[in-house]
């Protein structure tokens, strides 16, 4: 008896050692991030069945346990990247296999050393963002970044740059982290100097959470610039040359050095490029009617600069530095014909305003940046940065403003006007989060204080026989300061193997004032005035339907403040007869965001939202109350704004050697308000865009690239609609001498209908208009990386070396 226990304890400790294998292992991105969130599936070699299915946790890192000795296969599959395979894993009784490190890049399989590799998605949909991968596509070429927002994933640009997520306006611009304060032109001329070339991806959060600034109704787009993290001494260079009507010209190089004790760094970039940019408007106002003609020429010259450095000092301790300088000069010409005449004789032209403007303009910007982080890889982590922005514009104007007859001969009157108009702006910011490991979950808190200083003058000068005199009654300064204090509190908790929530309440309390000095005693105004205290919650729950199947719900409320650009009441004419000034009644805009998203195999994203925004601001086109012929645009609080959207975002591979992308997003948007008088807002507009791109390998190591969007009608701003337009683009590429030199070639735009036309009509002033601009280019992109390019992380041998290894379906 005593034997046969013996025996069935030794088959119990035989059967229990025999389901004790296990395998783990970590994912990572190309930059050596953890993937969180990831499938892996581990399959029978022998017939292929699903043994079993786990996903990666918060550091990257899965386990599967209780197997029993065989040989199996392992897929990774993540946010719309090819799947990772490992095949003829032979596991033994009761051994624990690590795999290490499995990293998705852009490098082939090594087999001697086991890297399992991947090529990065175009589109990754994560759980908090989705991310557009700047260097997933080839017509990237001669881009800058405003170019490329076009094309990510739910984001449109519209006629004038203004940038828009899911319909929604009121999205916060962030380079590396670090909120721009940039908005109008100087945001367009900065992001004009930001090459395609210096950006890796972009990350667009359409419903951030506590952690982040409340600011930005459509959420925030975060730029990502390049950071090598490779082991050694990297670098790289690259020059781009696109010719469109215009020639524009880039150059970059980077460099990076990096060991276990510190990573140092560095990018600059020059640029220099010409554009044109048309525009016609024929409006009716007071019984008269207005043909104008608006034709401008660009040019510009921009420097860039990064220079940052990271000091491991331990596994748990890392401190930084980094400093950014932007540099940019341009010149912009603009030719403004108006041909006025009565409506009824409108054939009869009364006189013909022709206004010739020169500017010549600067922007200057310093950032600085010092952060320190702390991580016991125990879940708990704290992260303080500290950071000051310069920011300098400066904008010399011409304008003369000369009235003709019919026949454009006899010069009847005339007016010129000169500007000045310098902007410095002072940015200074601390933050601090801290998260910990509790009750099963992760606990956040953090504070964020930041002031910003904004000096503008607004200088208008009449030229009265050459001599400038200044005009008192539209000349001020502008002063505005605005301090936030800021805290927040989140956690998220998974609530069992298929549910996890989120919730977080960040508080706001903001004091800003505006100054107006004029120079005219008689048009002091009261100071702008705003101090209030916002409470903005969110949260979010998701459900894991299946391995392969999730849905997620997520709530959150926003704010946008009215900034020194939009308070200014004083007049900016673009001719005697054309002009925009701002409004000091502004209130700051409210928006609550719902969205739903289904998740499919971690890689397609079908995504439906509804935002309700109250007091929303908005551009308005409005006649002149003084001159019958004049109109003007102006900053208002519309009642209500409500939007209903939907996305969808779909990788997939149609063939082998063929992969695709396809990008659909659609909204129905409602403008709401009333001014009195018969001034009313009231526009409904359903509007969509498509946007699709295919990758194909082709023969002798090409790769070619066919990419394109169809954007249906929409409105800009309150009231003015606009049609349709589409793109199509053409990209070549192909690698040289051991894939280190990089030679692309692209044609942008090739029927040319990225043009705009539309109507608006507000308060009597119906006004119908287009216009289009150097879209149309062909350019050619060469880029060399040298230095340790290879070392890379690798896991450590299995053994495996002389098995066959497959990547992708």
């Amino acid at each position: 008896m005593k034997n046969m226990i013996t025996l069935l304890l030794l088959a119990m400790g035989f059967l229990a050692q025999s389901q004790s294998a296990s395998i783990k292992g970590q994912l990572q991105d190309p930059d050596g991030e953890a993937v969180v969130f990831a499938n892996v599936a581990l399959y029978n070699s022998t017939d292929s069945t699903l043994v079993k299915v786990e996903t990666t946790d918060e550091a990257g890192v899965f386990r599967i346990q209780g197997l029993s000795p065989g040989s199996f296969n392992l897929s990774a599959t993540y946010v719309g990247a090819a799947d990772l395979w490992q095949n003829e894993i032979a596991l033994s009784d009761g051994q624990q296999l690590d795999l290490e490190i499995l990293q998705f890049t852009s490098t082939s399989v090594e087999l001697e050393e086991a890297t399992v590799t991947a090529t990065r998605a175009l589109v990754e949909v994560k759980p908090d963002r989705t991310v557009f991968n700047v260097q997933g596509t080839i017509n990237s070429t001669g881009a800058d970044a405003i170019s490329l927002l076009r094309k990510a994933p739910g984001v449109t640009v519209d006629n004038n740059d203004n940038i828009s997520v899911l319909g929604r306006a009121g999205v916060l611009l962030y380079v590396d982290g670090k909120r721009l304060p940039l908005t109008g032109q100087d945001l367009t001329s900065y992001l004009q100097n930001l090459q395609a070339d210096q950006i890796d991806h972009i990350d667009i959060i359409s419903n951030p959470g506590a952690k982040y600034e409340a600011e930005g109704n459509a959420g925030i787009i975060d730029i990502r610039l390049k950071k090598d993290k490779n082991l050694g001494s990297n670098g790289s260079i690259s020059g781009t040359y696109s010719q469109g009507q215009y020639a524009r010209m880039n150059g970059s190089a980077s460099g990076n050095y990096r060991n276990k004790w510190m990573n140092l760094f560095a990018t600059a970039g020059i640029n220099d490029g010409e554009v044109f940019n048309d525009m016609d408007f024929f409006s009716t106002q007071n019984g008269i009617q207005l043909d104008e003609t608006n034709r401008m020429r660009n040019s510009w010259q921009g420097l860039n600069a990064r220079l940052g450095t990271d000091f491991f000092i331990n596994d748990q301790h890392t401190i930084g530095f980094l400093v950014s300088v932007n540099d940019f000069s341009g010149e912009h010409r603009g030719y403004n014909r108006i041909a006025i005449a009565n409506l009824e004789t409108p054939n009869s032209i009364d006189s013909i305003l022709v206004s010739d403007n020169i500017s010549m303009d600067t922007r200057q910007q310093q950032t600085y940046n010092i952060n320190y982080r702390y991580d016991n890889r125990k879940g708990r982590t704290i992260n303080l940065d500290v950071d000051y922005g310069n920011y300098d514009n400066d904008s010399d104007r011409s304008q003369p403003n000369r009235y003709y007859d019919a026949q454009e001969q006899e010069l009847l009157t005339e007016v010129i006007n000169a500007f000045n108009t310098p902007t410095q702006i002072d940015i200074y910011t601390a933050k601090l989060d801290y998260e910990e490991d509790v009750l099963g979950g992760k606990l956040g808190l953090g504070t964020k204080l930041s002031q910003v200083s904004s000096d503008n003058t607004f200088l208008v000068f009449d030229i009265q026989n050459g001599v400038s005199v200044r005009d008192d009654q539209s000349s001020n300064i502008f002063d505005y300061r605005e301090n936030v204090y800021a805290g927040y509190v989140s956690f998220t908790r998974p609530i069992n193997e298929k549910w996890n929530f989120s919730a977080g309440l960040r508080a706001e309390q903001t004091d800003a004032e505006g100054n107006l000095q004029p120079f005219d005693e008689d048009l002091q105004e009261p100071p702008v005035i705003l101090n209030y205290l916002s409470w903005f919650p969110n949260a979010g729950l998701t459900w894991q339907v299946a391995p392969t199947h999730s849905l997620s719900l997520n709530y959150g409320r926003r704010i946008n403040r009215p900034d020194y650009n939009v308070l200014n009441p004083f007049n900016n004419q673009l001719s005697q007869l054309s002009y925009e000034k701002g409004n000091p009644f502004l209130q700051p805009e409210i928006v609550n965001n719902v969205e739903l998203s289904y998740t499919l195999k971690y890689r397609y994203n079908f995504k439906v939202g509804y935002s309700r925004t109250i007091d929303q601001i908005t551009r308005l086109i409005a006649p002149d109350e003084e001159d019958d012929r004049a109109n003007f645009i102006s900053w208002e609080n519309l009642a209500d704004q409500t939007i209903y959207s939907m996305n969808i975002s779909a990788p997939f591979q149609v063939m082998e050697g063929w992969n695709s992308y396809v990008n659909l997003s659609a909204s129905h948007l409602n403008n709401q308000a009333d001014y009195g008088d018969g001034a009313i807002v009231d526009v409904q507009v359903f509007t969509y865009s498509i946007y699709q791109q295919q990758t194909i390998d082709l023969p002798g190591g090409f790769k070619g690239e066919v990419s394109g969007y169809y954007s249906g009608p929409g409105v800009w701003g309150g009231v003015f609609k606009y049609e349709s337009s589409w793109s199509l683009d053409l990209g070549l590429q192909k690698k040289f001498l051991n894939d280190q030199l990089n030679v692309r070639l692209s044609a942008s735009d090739l029927f040319y209908e990225t043009g705009w036309d539309g109507v608006s009509e507000f308060n009597g002033l119906i006004s119908s208009g287009g216009g289009n601009w150097d879209s149309r280019r062909v350019s050619l992109s060469m880029s060399y990386n040298f230095g340790n390019q290879n070392v890379k992380s690798r896991r450590r041998n299995t053994g495996l070396e002389d098995e066959a290894k497959r990547l992708g379906n």
